[in-house]
């Protein structure tokens, strides 16, 4: 994969924005690290999509300039892009494959590809890993390698993969059972067909990314979720749930629990009125 060579792929800032100080060889134990550090630190969110922000640019410039040096999050396109640019940087071979999400879908319509993940490839190994920071509230915290069969254990849950036509389907074991997440291919997609995902999700009328708030975050205990005004944790087998009272708490919470810079958004009235319109979407 060719990484852009530029000052945008600003590895310190970044190793900085996640809080990592360890080795950065590429190997499978720095793989492990980084991606838990980046779950940990850099939110889940669709706060611009909400406003009426199209993300379209996922470019370098533009995923650092977001994510790292204006500290927000972002959903798949953007913190597997981010992710890529890193990993590549380091001297992992990447590439960048497409999925359709299946978790929770009762339709027997074919779900649009616009899922991003990554397929990793450490140095002088041959079989690669599946790396995806970008699934928001089930997001594989573990990097697990790309072979189909064998339960593996992540930092959270178990995930296993099986093969779907030309590619694969990944589940994860929630609560006793095995859900099925997301399908994906093997191609590696080019820039500007992610580029053309991110513009539909991020703007089409029906899209869950323009009209409802979702916001993940990762603990190294728990995974907190937000759905409009409604707050879950998951921890340890078991789930709290909170109903925040109005927009206000809602941007209360972004701020403090999930580490979202909203003074990037401008007037915190506007955010707070379209916070307002979608607390129980």
């Amino acid at each position: 994969m060719t990484i852009e060579a530029n000052a945008s792929v600003d590895l310190a800032a970044y190793l900085d924005r996640v809080g990592y100080s360890g080795s950065t060889e590429p190997t499978v134990s720095t793989l492990r690290s980084l991606v838990a550090a980046h779950n940990k630190s850099i939110p889940f969110e669709n706060v611009d999509p909400l406003m009426g922000v199209p993300v379209a640019d996922l470019g370098s410039a533009a995923l650092f300039d977001k994510l790292v040096h204006r500290r927000r999050g972002g959903y798949c396109y953007e913190q597997n892009g981010l992710m890529g640019y890193v990993l590549g940087a380091l001297g992992f071979d990447v590439k960048h494959l497409a999925g359709r999400v299946v978790w929770m879908n009762t339709s027997n319509n074919l779900p649009a590809q616009t899922h991003e993940v990554l397929s990793v490839t450490v140095p002088g190994e041959d079989e690669p890993w599946l790396v995806d920071v970008g699934f928001g509230g089930q997001t594989l915290t573990s990097p697990i390698r790309l072979d189909a069969g064998p339960v593996q254990q992540t930092r959270h849950e178990p995930y296993r993969l099986t093969r779907h036509e030309d590619g694969y389907r990944l589940e994860a074991e929630i609560r006793g059972e095995w859900q099925p997440l997301y399908i994906f291919t093997t191609r590696p997609q080019p820039q500007i067909d992610r580029e053309v995902g991110s513009w539909y999700v991020s703007t089409h009328p029906a899209s869950t990314f323009v009209v409802g708030l979702s916001v993940a975050l990762i603990a190294d205990d728990a995974r907190w979720n937000l759905r409009g005004r409604n707050l879950a944790i998951h921890s340890g087998g078991r789930t709290e749930k909170r109903q925040l009272g109005d927009a206000a708490e809602v941007l209360d919470v972004l701020t403090e629990r999930f580490g979202i810079d909203l003074d990037d958004l401008g007037d915190r009235t506007e955010v707070e009125k379209r916070v307002s319109a979608v607390l129980d979407s």
